[in-house]
């Protein structure tokens, strides 16, 4: 049974200005159908349910690859930390999204269409305290792209991470790492 707003985001692969602060706050509070489409106006309805039924919500971020799903998550926890409290006071869309760039080199890579892509799925949850205030969240990978750690297209790239080891192997702390026998290294 599907129930729910359904959104149709489009990657302009450029920065606008439709995700700034005051964006937020126009969103913030109103009815869905009352302003523009927006991931904003999907996360407000779901902020709004969850407070008036006590019940959880989900957003699901579909797409094909390069459509933006990642970015749009970031901007859905990025409009519930601004609009429960939490921006300012514990920043935890920051701590959230910390761990982002150690998830992309790990599960990342570059594709025809992105030169970023997510090669795996992500499942986030944002815990809120009775005040609706994000008091935490956990993060779930699943359905890693195996096959592109031994293939990968003409003109794609494997996942980031083994361009970075390899990168950082003349470094002193790759020794201890323990990984120069995985690794062809070049005197």
């Amino acid at each position: 049974l599907f129930e729910g707003i359904v959104l149709v985001a489009i990657n302009p692969y450029e920065q606008l200005p439709i995700y700034e602060q005051d964006v937020i706050y126009a969103y913030s509070g109103q009815n869905v159908g009352d302003m523009d489409p927006h991931i904003f106006a999907v996360a407000e309805e779901a902020y709004k349910q969850m407070a008036r039924d006590e019940k959880n919500q989900s957003i699901i971020v579909s797409g094909e690859s390069g459509a933006g799903k990642t970015v749009s998550a970031k901007y859905a926890m990025r409009f519930f930390a601004t609009v429960g409290g939490s921006a300012s006071e514990t920043n935890i869309e920051a701590k959230v999204l910390a761990s982002s760039p150690i998830m992309e080199a790990i599960g990342n890579a570059k594709t025809t269409r992105n030169d970023n892509s997510s090669r795996f799925g992500k499942y986030i949850q944002i815990g809120f305290d009775k005040r609706y205030h994000i008091i935490g969240a956990n993060m779930r990978t699943y359905l890693l792209e195996k096959s592109r750690v031994v293939f990968q297209a003409e003109d794609e790239r494997n996942y980031h991470i083994f361009y970075q080891l390899c990168a950082s192997a003349s470094l002193p702390e790759f020794k201890d790492l323990g990984l120069s026998k995985c690794f062809y290294l070049p005197a």
